[in-house]
């Protein structure tokens, strides 16, 4: 029996969805590859400093990132300057049995540095060298004062404090 050519036609396209899907790698791979260059670009925002696992940074809306400085690290039981220990101690004792120890040892590690990284520029001068001040939220306050006095007095006085950063919270309208 002859068929007819809409007989034919169904059977053709029966035939056709009948078949396994084919995956279309081209569309996939031009996905991946839009994602790749998105994440290269959208990288260098973030900036991570180097963390200590001892230490809980205070959390506070950040509104600026870090840059590359001189890193001061003050965890419960002592003080590192670039990851090298300085001084290590009980900030719990007599304030003036450990802090003349730590002002020397502080001071002098804050001037090898200085002395490293060469002269400053004189429009500089007033400013001073940049050094972060990684702290632990229970480091007290008094404590935090002392450490920049010292640093202030090695020609490190732009300090800037390192803090977790938080999402700012939304007001209703």
């Amino acid at each position: 029996m002859k068929m007819s050519f809409r007989a034919k036609r169904l059977e053709r396209q029966n035939q056709r969805l009948a078949q396994a899907g084919k995956l279309n790698l081209v569309a996939l791979m031009d996905i991946f590859t839009i994602l790749v260059f998105f994440l290269m670009v959208n990288q260098s925002e973030v900036k991570v400093l180097q963390s200590n696992k001892d230490i809980n940074l205070p959390r506070s809306v950040s509104e600026q990132l870090p840059s590359e400085k001189v890193m001061l690290t003050i965890t419960a039981n002592g003080v590192l300057v670039q990851g090298k220990p300085v001084w290590q101690g009980d900030w719990q004792q007599d304030s003036n049995n450990w802090l003349p120890e730590l002002s020397e040892a502080l001071t002098t590690e804050l001037d090898y540095l200085a002395n490293r990284a060469g002269p400053l520029a004189p429009e500089q001068q007033q400013v001073g060298r940049a050094l972060t001040i990684l702290g632990d939220a229970s480091v007290p306050y008094a404590l935090l004062r002392r450490l920049m006095a010292i640093c202030a007095a090695t020609e490190y006085r732009d300090l800037s404090l390192a803090v977790e950063a938080m999402a700012p919270a939304v007001e209703a309208p």
